[in-house]
């Protein structure tokens, strides 16, 4: 039985309990029941009014929770790919949510079962119930306008572009872009060496990396199929390197495949300096155009049906490049091919609410 403290929220070993049992179900497993401690958590922290809104209240108190810890942190990315809170993950079997937590920490999901969800699942259990006692939540609105607010980061804004078909709409997700299904390009960036990111390391070549090697270590050799397409491309190509910032190359996806992926583009941004790296935001523009041209050629040569194309936030990561600032040179870029070649569907990816919101559409100008 879940001991109540006090302030009538449970114990937070209690609510760690039913968080790990629940990560079996699932976030659909709440609309069937909703434990006990989590019930009166999401209750007293204003979620929910009753028993007709304690389902959906609990899973909004999730998902504020989850963000609480920072879609910045391991943990943070971890605890919403454990319970399905990213965009078109909530019904995601179990060993499914699973595999994706782990492969936030670029581990095997039998590691990540036995070292890191522990604490990815009492974070989540702090969180809750920090969340409930937080003053200016949904308890400060009894209307229900806050539980909305809550759940407004989770929301795929969406940005409307013109184009000579009219008006244009790119999907932005918010998510991590290995965790992407049925887009026919993902697109990656490198340095100008053509050099990918470690599999270990949080950036989106890394992520693609790691997901795209097909085979598993505990079982035998694993393939590290982008970067050895990478090496064999630049091999055929003596003196080619280091490519022009802008240039870029085209691969398989690997194991990506499996999720619908059809293409890995590199788009060649980052020119090393010093111990670091630098992007020219110009470039951005250059590999955007290189993205379209090569997916039109492609498509000419064989890879017939090639219709989307998914851009991250190009150079913002170890190249260095303000988040604002790669996103204004990405939206503009996207904006020029669509106007002149209307025929893609566009999508754009971050980990970072702050960053999809530069890409909601602008009101129209008046007069």
């Amino acid at each position: 039985m879940t001991v109540e403290k006090p302030d009538g929220l449970p114990e937070r070993a209690d609510l760690v309990q039913e968080l790990r049992l629940l990560r079996r179900g699932g976030l659909p497993a709440l609309q069937s029941l909703v434990p006990e401690g989590l019930r009166a958590a999401t209750l007293y922290a204003g979620y929910a009014h009753g028993e007709d809104d304690l389902a959906d209240g609990a899973e909004r108190l999730l998902r504020a929770a989850a963000r609480r810890l920072g879609a910045d942190d391991l943990i943070g990315r971890a605890a919403q790919c454990t319970y399905g809170l990213l965009p078109g993950r909530r019904g995601d079997p179990a060993a499914e949510r699973r595999r994706a937590a782990a492969l936030v920490y670029g581990v095997t999901p039998e590691r990540f079962r036995h070292s890191q969800e522990l604490q990815v699942v009492e974070q989540l259990a702090g969180a809750v119930l920090a969340e409930a006692r937080e003053p200016s939540g949904p308890t400060a609105r009894p209307d229900g306008a806050g539980a909305q607010a809550a759940d407004a980061p989770a929301l795929v804004p969406r940005l409307g572009l013109p184009g000579r078909a009219g008006s244009r709409r790119v999907t932005v997700h918010i998510a991590p872009i290995e965790l992407l299904r049925n887009i026919d390009i993902l697109v990656s960036s490198e340095n100008v060496h053509l050099e990918m990111s470690k599999s270990f390391r949080p950036t989106v070549s890394g992520a693609l990396r790691r997901s795209a090697a097909v085979g598993c270590a505990a079982d035998g050799p694993v393939t590290d199929v982008l970067a050895e397409e990478l090496a064999a491309w630049a091999r055929a190509r003596p003196g080619v390197l280091p490519l022009r910032a802008g240039t870029v190359v085209s691969t398989g996806p690997g194991a990506l495949a499996a999720r619908g992926v059809r293409r890995v583009y590199h788009a060649a941004l980052a020119v090393p300096e010093g111990l670091g790296y630098r992007v020219d935001p110009q470039s951005i523009a250059t590999a955007v155009a290189a993205c379209f041209a090569r997916a039109r050629q492609e498509r000419a040569d064989g890879h017939a049906g090639l219709r989307s194309l998914c851009f991250p936030l190009l150079g913002a990561g170890r190249g260095g490049l303000d988040r604002r600032t790669s996103a204004a040179w990405l939206r503009w870029a996207v904006e020029d091919a669509l106007t002149a070649d209307p025929d893609w569907q566009v999508h754009v990816v971050t980990r970072h609410p702050e960053a999809a919101r530069l890409f909601e559409a602008e009101p129209p100008e008046e007069g």
